[in-house]
């Protein structure tokens, strides 16, 4: 039962989001072998002033073990 959080900056319509979710859905089918009633996606969006304590820090700086893409980027 795959689930996705996408955490990003806001500021995308509604048609790309749900494009984005069914992108990933299609991935994760394809991937992790499992049908599109076992996926669900969410996206959580944040103001860029929040980004950093909200998720670089916790999610991403804190956790280097369960990455499977590093950023390229750090917060300034």
């Amino acid at each position: 039962m795959p689930h996705v959080i996408v955490k990003m900056l806001k500021g995308r319509t509604e048609d790309q989001k749900r494009r984005l979710a069914e992108a990933i859905t299609e991935d994760v089918m394809n991937h992790a072998s499992v049908g599109e009633e076992s996926v669900s996606v969410s996206i959580e969006e944040y103001a860029s002033g929040e980004w950093t304590k909200k998720v670089f820090e916790p999610d991403i700086a804190s956790k280097p073990d369960k990455l499977y893409k590093k950023p390229g980027y750090t917060p300034s």
